[in-house]
């Protein structure tokens, strides 16, 4: 969770109004990434290793440091990314291009590249692939990035949509004409990226190959990428599907980037690759190097970042712990904790914000952050020790209650939105603020990461035998699946190796 700063504070209404279509698409999306407060940001890189950046360059490094919890230090898998790295420069149709890759301490699953050669990848991204080959046609996709120089024609692209922004703005008249020009020219900007992905998949693939790694691992990882958004809580009634073709967004739905890269790996390795697996041909896969690389690494959310374990919320290193309500999924994101009931009806985030110490909290509920405050409603309260302060709002769609409780130097907002506000409702959020308090020495102590576990399968094992292993709260089998690669029905073989996820 991010503190925000004074400045931040005044949100209008509508704003807050969008918390629950935030919620809801928040389980619809890919893992997004979770920060510490500002206080306690992850340290810069060492100087030696930004020595040779540009001063834009650097500013831009520190910043993905920021937001993605700064450099996931492991020597060993460190190692094997920059190895799989030289061998695709070696490959690549631009071999005099120099790459700098960092790993990332986020549970995310994202790769990206800076113009400059600076290669990142999420912890998140390196637990979910199960081969070399796999890591390798991520790493290859944004070397491909790079070498078509995609980053320096979409700023030119971006400039031209601006421009027809502004063009519609001073000189159309009829709203309806202005609007279908902006939305041509947004819609074509779209399409380029999706273009550009669909290329760089391409680039990657043929770099991937020519390195001799299995070109089907792009396919693999992206099948991975697919399944595991699927595993995102859906809400009934209004849920979006995230295999639906989508576009407007800045990359092709996964199941075009799979057909594609498919007909890509084919041009590398025939047309079937059943039949080029079991000859021998197809590449590369380096699946037990990469496993023992991979072996112990931290999954999910770091120490540093809080935890959620199921209905739960605790963060050790600032020291506190709620329980959501019952029937709410928790996500833990950079800005807040947010909250879905089953169903999408209800919703809630807590987050931090700075409130001077002199302002009561009864007075920062009704300054102005929030509209259509009921003063009949505003009042002192004391959860577990630590002075709050309640007040409910009303919006068009969403009513809300809020509360404010000052935990040490800051504090900590609750935004409860409910589509129809009762008694029952404000009863049972009450109860969830009241299970906000201090941990204890012990519970601190006892709060540790989860941790990726390779493990040999025995001769009576099966995936619910070992998916009951998994220190995961819900949905273990088919997480399972999706963290082994599995298709569904398909069994384990006896003396392979599988991932399994523990405390």
């Amino acid at each position: 969770m991010r503190i925000i700063g004074t400045a931040q504070l005044r949100l209008a209404h509508a704003a807050i109004a969008a918390l629950a279509l935030a919620l809801t698409l928040a389980a619809c999306t890919a893992s997004p990434p979770t920060l510490e407060p500002q206080a306690a940001l992850p340290a810069p890189a060492k100087p030696a290793e930004t020595t040779d950046m540009s001063p834009a360059v650097l500013r831009e490094h520190q910043r993905i440091l920021a937001t993605y919890g700064g450099v996931y230090n492991d020597p060993k898998l460190q190692g094997i990314i920059e190895q799989t790295v030289e061998r695709l420069v070696a490959a690549s149709e631009r071999p005099d291009l120099h790459y700098k890759v960092t790993l990332l301490n986020s549970q995310s699953i994202n790769a990206f590249a800076l113009p400059s050669g600076q290669l990142y990848a999420t912890r998140g991204l390196v637990a979910l692939a199960n081969d070399e080959s796999e890591l390798a046609s991520v790493l290859a996709h944004e070397m491909g990035h790079v070498i078509a120089r995609h980053a320096a024609v979409r700023e030119e692209q971006a400039k031209q949509a601006a421009l027809v922004g502004r063009v519609v703005s001073d000189v159309i008249s009829d709203p309806e004409v202005g609007a279908l020009a902006l939305a041509k020219s947004k819609l074509a900007l779209a399409s380029f990226s999706r273009a550009q992905e669909f290329e760089a998949d391409a680039i990657g693939i043929g770099i991937a190959a020519r390195a001799g790694y299995d070109p089907y691992g792009a396919v693999r990882f992206l099948s991975s990428m697919e399944r595991n958004s699927e595993l995102k809580p859906q809400q009934s009634g209004g849920s979006i599907d995230p295999r639906a073709p989508d576009f407007l967004s800045s990359h092709p739905a996964t199941p075009e980037r799979i057909t594609n890269a498919t007909a890509n790996a084919r041009q590398f390795s025939g047309p079937s690759a059943a039949a080029t697996a079991a000859a021998g041909t197809v590449g590369v896969r380096d699946r037990a190097a990469y496993l023992s690389g991979i072996n112990g690494i931290v999954f999910g959310e770091d120490p540093s970042e809080g935890f959620v374990r199921g209905r739960r919320f605790l963060h050790p290193r600032l020291g506190f712990t709620f329980t959501a309500p019952e029937g709410f999924t928790l996500d833990n994101t950079a800005q807040a904790v947010l909250g879905v009931k089953h169903g999408g009806g209800q919703a809630l985030r807590l987050d931090v914000v700075r409130v001077p110490s002199e302002q009561t909290l009864a007075g920062y509920l009704t300054s102005g952050w929030i509209e259509k405050i009921d003063p009949s409603t505003v009042e002192d309260v004391t959860v577990n020790g630590f002075p709050g302060a309640t007040a409910a709002a009303k919006g068009d769609q969403w009513d809300f209650r809020l509360y404010a409780i000052r935990f040490g130097s800051d504090v900590y907002r609750f935004i409860f939105a409910t589509k129809h506000r009762t008694p029952e409702t404000d009863r049972i959020f009450r109860e969830s603020v009241g299970t906000f308090r201090r941990m204890s020495l012990a519970e601190i102590e006892d709060a540790k990461p989860l941790r990726l576990q390779v493990v040999t399968v025995g001769p009576g094992d099966t995936v619910e035998k070992l998916a009951n292993r998994m220190a995961l709260a819900d949905r273990q089998v088919e997480r399972f699946r999706v963290l082994n690669g599995l298709e569904p029905g398909e069994k384990l073989k006896s003396g392979s190796e599988v991932k399994i996820v523990v405390e």
